[in-house]
């Protein structure tokens, strides 16, 4: 019984191999501060921590529109319905190459009937087989290709939450300059309507013969350019509705959102401080990670085209010249088999290969560490964002207020014949700029936030905030 034992002997080294090439030993290591630049939390090492729970981020803004968007977004947005749609491929390929571990059975059966002329007589025959054959994973060769094809299959789990993290951040980032654009324009209404009336006073002045014609052209100019000014918001805040039309899956023409005027721009409470291992949900350090690993599987796929592999195959079948005697006893053959297979000389091709697998776990590496040293960079931007951009508004706020004030003294002054005209201009056009810049700042502190929560994977549920 050679055949049995060289099977036995096959079957045996399949159950207690060992999987050839690098076993992956974790994320490579990256240079890390001890704490944060601009913040109070300390570092630990990075290490990729996806599936944990985000949250509705966006509804720390307490926003009911943008709450809405958002929903619409997770439904209908087409880019993430690509990045679902890629995922599930990658689980697919996942599932096709762990059957590979496992034994292919086929059965097949046919029936023919022949005959020729003359007193050839006719022949019926009927064949049904069963046939199974099997790869044992001696050297891990298989093995390590599942466990690549799951590390990408993790990576694109990771990718998709990238891919929603990044349409939702552009969602929110587009709707708040959709609200300042509202707010904008109603500033600008009221600054023409203000224009109007210093128009109406100097063509008054004019008329009455106490102020030059001058006077009079300078407020038609000012006044003119003001309503420029509120066609260019309204182009810009059509453009802005077109593009959250796209990002909820919907046709611009069929997409409208209502003025809101009288919206109140809202920045959620940051933590007291900012653990680094909020870090670890980054969905792009979880992807490097996960290519990371599925580099390493590969090279040991191709370290394992140095050894041979085995196959193990097995059939039974009957034939008969009828169907009742298929199931004969005495018509039952088999056949058991073995076979090997080893390469000799391939001129340095297997060698190559490993090179080639090596080299790209070097390049994914680079990769990885870059990908952390990025997200450190990114939060430390918008953690000094964050601080001195509510410094910046409290200052808009206080030059806000003096700027209103000068505005009407100048004007009073002006009707009673105290300054001339172009100290108006100016202090109306410094009392405008201003509280645009105010609205600017409000705004550039909820964009900063977002920025922030991207930066560290989606929110802070469940963290201390100030």
């Amino acid at each position: 019984m050679p055949l049995f034992r060289l099977s036995t002997v096959v079957l045996a080294l399949a159950l207690a191999g060992c999987a050839v090439g690098p076993d992956y030993k974790g994320a490579p290591a990256v240079d890390t501060p001890a704490a944060f630049k601009q913040g109070q939390g300390e570092w630990v090492a990075a290490a990729p921590a996806d599936a944990l729970e985000r949250g509705p981020w966006w509804q720390l803004f307490n926003d009911p529109g943008l709450n809405a968007l958002a929903q619409r977004v997770e439904v209908n947005n087409n880019s993430i319905a690509a990045a679902v749609a890629g995922y599930t491929q990658a689980r697919a390929v996942t599932a096709e190459q762990r059957a590979s571990l496992f034994p292919s059975v086929s059965l097949d059966g046919s029936g023919t009937r022949a005959g020729g002329r003359g007193d050839t007589p006719e022949a019926t025959g009927y064949r049904l087989g069963i046939g199974a054959s099997w790869e044992p994973d001696v050297f891990g060769r298989l093995r390590r290709t599942v466990q690549g094809t799951s590390a990408g299959e993790q990576a694109s789990q990771a990718d998709l939450a990238a891919v929603r993290l990044a349409i939702q951040g552009e969602l929110a980032v587009n709707y708040f300059k959709l609200r300042l654009a509202d707010l904008q324009r109603g500033i600008t209404r009221d600054t023409i309507a203000g224009y109007e009336r210093a128009y109406q006073i100097a063509s008054n002045r004019y008329t009455a013969g106490i102020a030059a014609r001058t006077d009079q052209l300078q407020a038609q100019t000012q006044l003119t350019n003001a309503r420029a000014d509120l066609l260019i918001l309204d182009r810009v805040r059509a453009q802005l509705e077109h593009a959250i039309a796209v990002l909820v899956g919907q046709s611009p023409a069929n997409f409208a959102l209502a003025p809101q005027e009288g919206w109140q721009p809202f920045v959620p409470a940051l933590p007291l401080s900012l653990p680094s291992t909020l870090l670890q949900r980054r969905p792009d350090i979880a992807s490097a990670e996960r290519r990371v690993a599925q580099a390493n599987e590969q090279i040991g796929v191709a370290i394992s085209g140095y050894y041979p592999s085995f196959r193990l195959s097995g059939a039974a079948g009957t034939g008969a010249a009828s169907i009742g005697d298929l199931f004969n006893a005495s018509a039952l053959v088999w056949s058991l088999g073995a076979s090997l297979a080893q390469t000799i000389f391939d001129a340095g091709a297997t060698g190559a290969r490993v090179d080639q697998r090596r080299a790209a776990f070097e390049q994914v590496s680079a990769n990885y560490r870059q990908t952390v040293l990025t997200a450190f960079k990114d939060v430390e931007d918008q953690l000094v964002a964050t601080r001195l951009l509510a410094l910046q508004l409290a200052l808009r706020q206080q030059a806000g207020a003096a700027a209103d004030l000068v505005e009407q003294q100048v004007l009073n002054r002006y009707q009673a014949g105290q300054v001339n005209y172009t100290e108006v201009i100016t202090a109306q056009a410094t009392a405008a700029n201003t509280r645009r810049s105010i609205l600017e700042a409000q705004v550039d502190r909820q964009t900063a936030a977002v920025a922030l929560i991207q930066s560290v994977g989606g929110g802070w549920t469940g963290i201390e905030t100030n």
